[in-house]
């Protein structure tokens, strides 16, 4: 026998064996995903071939921001406000932006890209974007409520002196005042700007009732009259905003309805047997939530076309924390969970990857995808499920 053949014999059993070998190693392989999976419920063959669920980047956003936390997103930011200050992260859970603003009462809203910070009964008021400090307001009388539109002018309230004396001041992107009313009678409520920066909308209490005024074409050389009022003398009206086609949403404690630029109410749904519970508004729709008089927390969540057309409405028996809406998604936050509904309110599964939201309190929409569920100290990712992993 040659040298030859007894290497190529050498070299073949050398294969045979690692063949086997590797045959050893896949059935092993096999034995203890089986076993996992039986364990825990997932399997490590399937995770091969399945596309990965969605990448949950941190597992915990911290707001060192003081008491009374109130919320708002934009972009992939999320801003947090509270009596010791503003603070804003990104959606890595990076900070951008943190200013020490002192505030007994915070309130938080958002437009176009950028958020309006200001102290109910205080006088400081902030307007900044992701990453700076655009504009700080010192009020001289004591501030009720301020707005933005999606051009970044705002509008302050403050109440001025004694008695029921209210006035609006509305500012421009650089924080100089451009318009000014003062309010003869009627407690001023809010006040709202349309995004052309044209026409104001100011609600007051009135002997009656509720009233909206309404300013069109501002000018600084004009007088204090409005254009048109709006009475309402059903249940008291508790904020208006501007739509994009200039008509006012009005939601009040019994009904929500427009008031067209014309000047004429018209009637989107009417809920007097019911108690409101919350309400959300985004450019796309408008979603209620309303609970059942009685004893108990049945409810129904209602979704409607900013021009009053009804799209969705399903009753449920869980107690709802907090809505909150954006392009065309709802989101709830209730007490077994956070459920997203799209526009006509179909309810979509949530990931296996979502974190636990425990304590929660509030649920804030970042994408039609993503929400972070806040409580007192700190929020967590919420993920919807993702339609090819359906």
């Amino acid at each position: 026998m040659s040298g030859n053949s007894v290497s190529k014999k050498k070299k073949i059993l050398l294969a045979k064996l690692i063949i086997f070998l590797l045959f050893i190693a896949v059935i092993i392989f096999v034995l203890v995903s089986l076993a996992v999976q039986l364990i825990t419920g997932s399997s490590w063959l399937t995770g091969l071939w399945s596309k990965p669920p969605p990448s949950i980047s941190v597992e915990e956003f911290n707001f060192d921001v003081g008491r009374d936390r109130v919320f708002a997103s934009h972009d992939g930011h999320i801003a947090a406000v509270g009596t010791l200050g503003v603070k804003v992260l990104d959606f890595e859970g990076r900070e951008t932006l943190r200013d020490p603003l002192r505030m007994s009462q915070p309130a938080l809203k958002v437009s176009g890209k950028r958020f309006i910070a200001f102290d109910i009964g205080g006088s400081s008021v902030r307007i900044f974007n992701s990453t700076q400090i655009l504009t700080s307001i010192e009020t001289t009388g004591s501030v009720v409520s301020a707005s933005l539109n999606d051009n970044g002018w705002f509008c302050i309230v403050t109440q001025e002196g004694g008695g029921l004396r209210g006035t609006v001041a509305v500012y421009d992107t650089s924080g100089t005042k451009r318009f000014e009313v003062n309010m003869g009678s009627g407690f001023v409520l809010a006040a709202v700007l349309s995004n052309d920066n044209r026409n104001l909308a100011i609600l007051n209490l009135s002997e009656t009732g509720s009233r909206i005024n309404f300013y069109y074409g501002l000018d600084t050389d004009r007088i204090n009259e409005p254009d048109y009022m709006f009475d309402s003398y059903r249940g008291l009206i508790i904020d208006i905003s501007y739509l994009q086609n200039g008509d006012v949403l009005a939601i009040s404690t019994d009904s929500l309805f427009l008031v067209e630029s014309s000047g004429e109410g018209k009637m989107i749904h009417s809920f007097i047997d019911k108690r409101l519970g919350s309400y959300a508004f985004s450019d796309d729709f408008i979603a209620l939530h309303l609970y059942d008089y009685g004893v108990g927390i049945s409810g129904q969540l209602l979704t409607f076309l900013t021009d009053g057309t009804a799209l969705g409405d399903i009753d449920f028996d869980r107690e709802v924390f907090s809505l909150s809406t954006i392009n065309k998604t709802a989101i709830l936050l209730k007490n077994d969970g956070v459920t997203f509904y799209n526009e006509e309110l179909e309810e979509f599964p949530m990931s296996a990857q979502n974190l636990s939201i425990a304590g929660a309190t509030r649920i804030i929409a970042i994408n039609d995808s993503t929400a972070i569920a806040a409580s007192d100290n700190s929020a967590v990712v919420v993920i919807k499920e993702r339609e090819e992993e359906r």
